[in-house]
């Protein structure tokens, strides 16, 4: 089943076609990668759709509603999240608060946030759940800025995921950080959206990453739509060999 679609989505910056008349789906469901060389159009496409660029044209269209026009904080509660390839965090804040914040603004309680962290136990509850489940648990009182960049990565996506999306983009989730850090992190953020029933959109460089976890496989090159298909698909695709990993196909 259909979760979003972009009909004819465009976004242009002069003459350059960042985002030029794509049409993209995503499935109930999918872990899917979003892959691409650096100008692709790919971290545009995916800000077009969580709202942070407006576009010149087309359509976004989410669980059947269209949600073109709607702000970044109604595509939240819509149930459209993010998390961002430069960590976005409060890091003069505890790993706990940061998720917390979250949840509160989720909740739209934003008003009064030093008192409702003192007496809202459920929220503190959840918060602590959700560290759990990305692996830092026992990170809780630790400054957000004082985390190793791996569990950087993750409390990122812990703070998005507190959002309840039903679908989550995460821009290079791996970015940063170690060879042998990075299967352990997605192995901890494909868990949890696996667990859940959460649909992911990874946008990432590392092929090794993308073939691995991922079960299809979106290709921009010049803000278009290059290839779409599985993992075996896109390694045989000479197009793709050609244009985004550097090799040219046997004939």
């Amino acid at each position: 089943m259909t979760l979003l679609a972009t009909t004819e989505l465009r976004k242009y910056f002069g003459d350059v076609h960042a985002v030029d008349r794509v049409d993209f789906v995503v499935r109930e469901g999918e872990v899917l990668a979003l892959i691409g060389s650096n100008g692709a159009g790919k971290t545009t496409l995916v800000n077009l759709i969580s709202g942070l660029f407006a576009p010149d044209g087309g359509r976004i269209v989410f669980r059947g509603a269209d949600v073109t026009s709607l702000s970044v904080y109604d595509r939240i509660r819509a149930g459209i999240a993010r998390s961002f390839q430069i960590v976005n965090l409060f890091d003069q804040l505890p790993t706990l608060d940061n998720v917390t914040l979250a949840i509160f603004a989720r909740e739209g309680k934003t008003r009064s946030l030093g008192s409702l962290a003192e007496r809202d136990a459920g929220v503190r509850d959840e918060a602590l759940t959700i560290l759990q489940r990305f692996g830092l648990r026992g990170k809780t009182d630790i400054w957000a800025g004082n985390l190793a960049q791996g569990e950087r990565k993750l409390l990122d996506v812990a703070v998005a995921y507190a959002l309840r999306p039903r679908l989550l983009f995460l821009d290079e989730p791996t970015s940063g950080v170690s060879t042998r850090e990075k299967t352990p992190i997605m192995d901890t953020i494909t868990s949890v959206v696996r667990a859940e029933g959460i649909t992911a959109v990874v946008i990432e460089h590392d092929m090794d990453v993308v073939f691995k976890y991922s079960g299809r496989i979106v290709v921009m090159h010049e803000g278009k739509i290059l290839a779409d298909g599985t993992p075996d698909e896109i390694r045989s695709n000479p197009k793709v060999a050609t244009t985004l990993l550097g090799t040219a196909t046997p004939a």
